[in-house]
């Protein structure tokens, strides 16, 4: 599964707030027993152009994240947001 793919399923599988570790994408992307780590360049580049399309938005300790630096979480984009976070 590509990373766009897994994120948008990830946060589609979880409740309408919930949050998603890009780990978790990337071990997705990765499968069982794969080297996740090696998927993370392509997770964050996958995330950066969700939050450029507005369908993401990112987080960490909940407070909202203009930019992708550092530790950060995954959420669905809230209704009428118009993304451009990057």
């Amino acid at each position: 599964m590509d990373p766009r793919e897994a994120t948008l399923a990830l946060l589609a599988a979880r409740a309408e707030d919930a949050t998603v570790c890009p780990s978790e994408v990337a071990r997705v992307v990765a499968g069982e027993g794969g080297a996740w780590r090696e998927a993370m360049p392509q997770v964050h580049a996958a995330v950066d152009a969700l939050v450029d399309e507005g369908a993401v938005r990112l987080s960490w300790k909940g407070r909202p994240l203009a930019l992708r630096a550092g530790p950060y979480r995954i959420a669905r984009a809230r209704s009428g947001e118009d993304g451009g976070g990057g």
